[in-house]
Order: structure tokens, then sequence, then C-alpha cells
């Protein structure tokens, strides 16, 4: 598996390892959604051949369909910060000097991190009580709740990582706030 930065050069202290390693599990949880993807899709193509060709009910595949369509949107939230894929509007950073830019840079990560650390420990006790009170769907599949909602807690998890590893990438000088050059 290759990653889509330089950080594969991490040996020059722990900075650069902690970012190379938070790197590879954003990367790693990409190719993970990216699978979950791949087989809502195979999953949906069999459930239209069962219920078209064989005129046979289905029982669970809409229901796993939507389930791994959510994982793997929150699965691919890190991979997807890792490669700056969000919607940036970078109109006001161009604008400001690089002193400013920096700050504001810090400022917005911030409170990211502050919301997605608030997401975490939610999503973790949702998690937690699907799996403590052991819910389960309301389906006639009645999959036990803990198993999907489990990437609730791991994707945000994986995105505060991404989003403190790019905080330090800055801090270090790996790399510059919003990916602009300097003036």
């Amino acid at each position: 598996m290759t990653l889509p930065n330089d950080y594969a050069n991490g040996s020059q202290g722990i900075q650069h390892k902690f970012i190379y390693a938070v790197s590879w599990l954003s990367t790693l949880s990409g190719w993970l959604a990216a699978f979950m993807i791949v087989a809502a899709v195979m999953i949906t193509c069999q459930m239209i051949y069962v219920r078209s060709v064989l005129n046979l009910s289905t029982i669970w595949q809409t229901e796993a369909v939507v389930y791994f369509m959510i994982s793997a949107t929150l699965m691919g939230l890190p991979y997807v910060q890792l490669l700056r894929g969000h919607v940036n509007v970078d109109l006001i950073p161009i604008l400001l000097s690089a002193t400013f830019r920096k700050y504001m840079y810090f400022f917005t990560l911030f409170l990211s991190i502050m919301i997605v650390l608030v997401m975490v420990f939610y999503a973790f006790e949702h998690w937690h009580l699907a799996y403590e009170r052991n819910w389960k769907s309301d389906t006639v599949w009645g999959i036990r709740l803990w198993i999907p909602y489990l990437s609730l807690p791991v994707g945000f998890f994986l995105l505060l990582l991404q989003l403190i590893a790019d905080f330090l990438a800055v801090i270090i000088g790996k790399d510059t706030p919003f990916g602009l050059e300097e003036k």
C-alpha cells in the first residue's frame, strides 16, 4: 500500500513517525471505505436479481446496503481529510498574509478538533449503549446494532487523529497552512 503523501520518510523524529502512522491508518480506512462501497453495489445487484429474476423477497440486503454506505462515509472521513478532498473555500486564506493565514489555520483546525472530539465522545457512548443493551434492528434480519454503529466512534476517532496529524505537520514545517504556498 502506498501513501498519497510524502510522509514515508518519517524517520526524522517522533512527530514524523506519528504523522506517517496516522496517514497509513487514514489510507487503510479509505481502502476499507472503498471496499464497503463495492460490497454495497454487489449486494444491491444481488438484491435486484433475487427480486426481479427469481421473484423472491429479500430480507437483509436493503439494511446491509444502508449500513455499508453509512459506514463507508464515516470510515472514509480520515482519508478524504488526508487528501484534502473536502470542499475548501480558500479565498480568505489566499488574501491573508502568511502570518494571519497560519493563525486562521490553527484556529479553524483547533475548532474542528474540538468538534470532532465531542463527536468521538458521543459516538462511543452511543455505540457502547447499543452494545451493552444488546440492541437489535426492528427488521426480520435483526442485526445487532453495535456492529454497524462501530463505524461511528472508529471513523470519527481516525478523523480526529488525522486532524491532529495535520496540525502537527504545519507546526513542524512538514506542510503549509491550507496547503497554500508562502507569498
